[in-house]
């Protein structure tokens, strides 16, 4: 189990409500801190939803939870194959958990191939308890014995913990078709192994079916195979765990990050999303397709890109401030359009879902790459707002935050997300509702003589927002450069001074924020700088080199443009100061590189620029969430070359 888990034996198990009758033996049930699983499958068998269900059945008991989607680069992958490996992680325990963690503690495969494609991303340790369909094992397909024969022969070797389970032939008791059925009776399998409420459960199932609009004999097949899988695991497993529950005083809510930007939009007063599908954005919009009209919102799906930015920058200008969503490439074709926003200064959110690149990329896979397009990807010099949520609850709050600040600066505003984020599951303290959130009435009062559709406050760059349909304040929107009136003016003077005032807005938000917290030590020998979804993981890795005595602390910055203050001062209480990213950053051990060729990574090489620190980086794109312990490590290295 679990390495870093403090176990205990238990006779009375903490919730068994709902146990489904059957041989079951009396075993001791273990109390265990937290437990990382993971259910692995070909494309198409339900390992997502499985985990999907568990995951929230976990959090609604009380358990921290963050889930990690598996999902293959390719739409109908070849079954049986390591490219072919679709699933999830869960990671649940008594404390609030804010990452994937390490290596599995135990795998549920549909098939033995798949796993190797886990093996291969470093997610199992010797000791990980494998339960593997045995239905391999008698196959009329020689070829396909043999693998599954020298696959259970490699996984011994390895130091896996084997155990060859009936999934296909379980199911088959129950439905005629055990593709269609083995994720749910994997669940019922894991609630017994882990002393999970199977009336919860239940529940569960009945409201994703329902979301389907399955009828009730779906639901009640459902449960019966919930019910087998509990009853067999009952009778033939010897693994009886428990996780202590953490109780909060405050409601708690479970979803994915995408589905927390979509509450947000709705909780900001956003009337209108227009985005192309694109992964691995797209499920915002489904969230959004369900119940915007219930806010009096409207989703458009444009035919591209391009128009989707359009539109969403019409219904802007028309006085409805909007939100398009999407990922990399989507931001690349936006790119235009983006710009345009900026120079009319028409309120705009973004919402852009980051995943591998360059170009077309790992469409399924996190990175964080879009930092430097978002700041610098339109021509010519656009300044815009970039802020950077970090969890689940930021996700939601971040589109309200961006709402406001598209409005009161008249600029776009892009709130960068991620695959880790959007994808996975986790919860957090239910928001209480609150008036403050939405945006105040279109003003429609007759617009004050004599003040231009640009009045520009000399200082801030500030002016009041002209909504078509006011009397007297109708005006020319332009993309070319112009004056305070919205006159197009190509004059030395009056492009320089509109640059500045565009600029301004900038200095005057940076004004109003605050010096980042420092997680940790606040001097010392190291300090870590990350953004977005890394901060988990990155607080994490401090706490285990701090238990050792050394002096660290991390940083995870929110604002990226404008930056958040102080931080040259922060950075001087440091010997060493140094970001981690999901980006690309050459290995200054590599032979071709020296100091002069280096490319850092993207946010340290904002850090170098804007506060003349050395600051150093260590990053990866591994396609994948940057694990705890890959942290831990790389620091100890930097650490180790301090000395």
């Amino acid at each position: 189990m679990s390495q870093s888990a403090t176990a205990e034996k238990d006779s009375n198990p903490s919730s068994s409500a709902g146990q489904s009758p059957g041989k079951e033996r009396e075993l001791p049930i273990r109390r265990v801190s937290e437990q990382i699983i993971e259910i692995v499958s070909d494309s198409g068998e339900g390992a997502q939803t499985a985990g999907t269900l568990f995951g929230t059945v976990c959090a609604k008991m009380g358990n921290g939870l963050w889930t990690v989607e598996i999902i293959p680069a390719e739409i109908e992958p070849p079954a049986r194959s390591r490219a072919g490996a679709s699933g999830i992680r869960i990671r649940f325990g008594s404390e609030p958990v804010g990452n994937m963690g390490d290596q599995a503690d135990l795998v549920v495969a549909f098939n033995e191939q798949v796993l190797y494609s886990r093996i291969d991303t470093d997610a199992l340790r010797r000791g990980t308890i494998l339960l593997l369909d045995d239905r391999w094992a008698s196959s009329e397909d020689p070829s396909t014995r043999e693998a599954f024969e020298k696959a259970l022969a490699d996984f011994h070797v390895r130091g896996y913990d084997v155990r060859e389970i009936p999934i296909h032939a379980e199911t088959a008791k129950v439905v005629d078709n055990p593709r269609r059925g083995k994720n749910v009776w994997v669940v019922g399998m894991l609630c017994a192994i882990y002393n999970r409420d199977v009336a919860l459960a239940k529940e569960e199932i009945r409201q994703l079916f329902e979301r389907k609009r399955k009828g009730e004999k779906v639901i009640e097949t459902n449960y019966r195979l919930l019910e087998a899988g509990h009853a067999w695991a009952m009778e033939h497993l010897d693994m009886r765990l428990d996780i202590r529950s953490q109780a909060s005083d405050e409601p708690r809510v479970v979803m994915s990050g995408n589905a927390a930007i979509a509450l947000g939009t709705m909780a900001a007063g956003i009337e209108v999303c227009s985005m192309y599908p694109i992964t691995p954005a797209t499920s915002a919009s489904h969230f959004l397709a369900a119940d915007f009209h219930k806010a009096g919102g409207v989703i458009h799906q444009a035919e591209d890109e391009i128009a989707a930015a359009g539109f969403a920058i019409g219904a802007s200008y028309a006085g409805k401030t909007a939100v398009t969503i999407t990922s990399g490439p989507g931001m690349a074709l936006k790119t235009e359009l983006l710009g345009l926003a900026v120079m009319a200064e028409v309120p705009l959110v973004v919402v852009d879902v980051q995943r591998g690149g360059p170009s077309t990329g790992l469409p399924t896979k996190v990175e964080q790459g879009d930092l430097l397009s978002s700041l610098f990807g339109q021509p010519g010099d656009t300044p815009n707002i970039v802020i950077a949520p970090s969890d689940h609850q930021e996700c939601f709050e971040f589109v309200i935050t961006a709402r406001k600040l598209a409005e009161s600066f008249r600029m776009p505003v892009f709130v960068l997300s991620d695959a880790n984020l959007a994808t996975a599951q986790a919860c957090f303290e239910c928001p209480e509702p609150s008036e403050d959130w939405l945006s105040p009435p279109v003003d429609q009062s007759e617009w004050q003589e004599g003040i231009p559709p640009f009045d520009w406050d000399a200082e801030t760059g500030l002016s009041q927002r002209p909504i078509p349909g006011q009397p007297g304040g109708q005006f020319v929107l332009t993309g070319l450069a112009h004056d305070e009136e919205s006159h197009i003016a190509y004059e030395s003077a009056i492009n320089q001074y509109a640059m500045r005032m565009r600029s301004h807005k900038l200095a005057a938000l940076q004004k109003t924020l605050k010096p980042p917290a420092v997680y940790g030590d606040e001097e010392g020998d190291l300090l870590v700088v990350g953004w977005g979804s890394t901060r988990g993981a990155i607080e994490e890795a401090i706490d285990r080199i701090r238990a050792d005595g050394i002096r660290a602390g991390a940083l995870c910055l929110r604002f990226i443009s404008p930056m958040e203050p102080g931080l040259s001062a922060i950075f001087a209480r440091y010997r060493k100061v140094m970001t981690i990213e999901i980006n690309y950053s050459d290995d200054p051990s590599d032979s071709l590189i020296n100091d002069d060729s280096r490319r850092y990574s993207q946010l340290a090489m904002l850090l170098r620029a804007g506060t003349l620190t050395d600051v150093d980086c260590w990053s990866r794109v591994p396609g994948q969430p940057l694990s705890p312990q890959m942290i831990e490590e790389a620091l100890r290295g930097r650490l180790e070359a301090l000395k």
